[in-house]
């Protein structure tokens, strides 16, 4: 049971942000591994900093009131698991796509990781709580999104994440009226969010580890002879 007693907002944060894994280091991006958590934890990361902040601008210095509605807080994680899933098929196809850009991996081979990604970050962020939540859907949609990926073109930039500013907006536990009037402000909010974690993947990537990663991971195995 939640305890709607406390008073400071570290402690808000805490209830709003429960459930999700914002574990991070820091160091190289030089393994399959470094960027599958990279990749799950700053979608996370950014699921509730855009979501968040996007509410309490709206609700102003009434925000620590929603912490007492059961209404708000059932539609807060809603909508925090549906940010979070776009936030991560966004990051995953972009990050597969910068960091295997120079390895000859085929498009079914990039498919196949990012799938992995994305299934390990629904996975390690579970919400039982949430029914209106599918991860089976969820799966389902980021499946197809993934077979018809430009791997090689639009999948790599900053014009693939499409899904996340758009997500923000529509579940966010908001009044119609006034997300009409916000959504370009916001939208641009969360494009702007993502420009930070590009910049922190492409600063931290090392393709030279990951082309060795892949090359040891493909190389046919040897046979010793006598």
């Amino acid at each position: 049971m939640l305890n709607f007693e406390l008073s400071k907002v570290g402690e808000y944060w805490r209830i709003f942000a429960s459930g999700f894994n914002f574990r991070r280091h820091a160091g190289p991006l030089d393994s399959f591994e470094k960027i599958e958590d990279f990749v799950i934890t700053r979608s996370a990361f950014i699921a509730q900093k855009t979501l968040y902040g996007y509410v309490k601008t709206r609700m102003g210095t009434r925000y620590t009131e929603m912490f007492k509605n059961d209404q708000m807080i059932r539609s807060i994680n809603i909508a925090k698991m549906q940010v979070f899933d776009a936030c991560l098929s966004d990051l995953t196809v972009w990050a597969v796509a910068v960091a295997y850009a120079r390895i000859a991996a085929d498009d079914s081979a990039l498919a196949a990781m990012a799938v992995r990604i994305f299934d390990h970050g629904l996975e390690r962020n579970p919400d039982p709580s949430v029914t209106e939540f599918s991860p089976a859907d969820a799966r389902a949609v980021f499946y197809r999104r993934v077979q018809f990926a430009d791997w090689h073109g639009i999948a790599a930039t900053r014009d693939n994440f499409i899904e996340s500013p758009a997500r923000v907006v529509k579940w966010a536990p908001i009044a119609d009226t006034l997300k009409r009037m916000d959504a370009e402000y916001v939208e641009n909010s969360v494009t702007f969010a993502w420009a930070d974690v590009r910049r922190a993947f492409a600063k931290r990537l090392d393709t030279a580890a990951i082309a060795r990663e892949v090359a040891k991971a493909t190389a046919p195995e040897r046979t010793g002879t006598r």
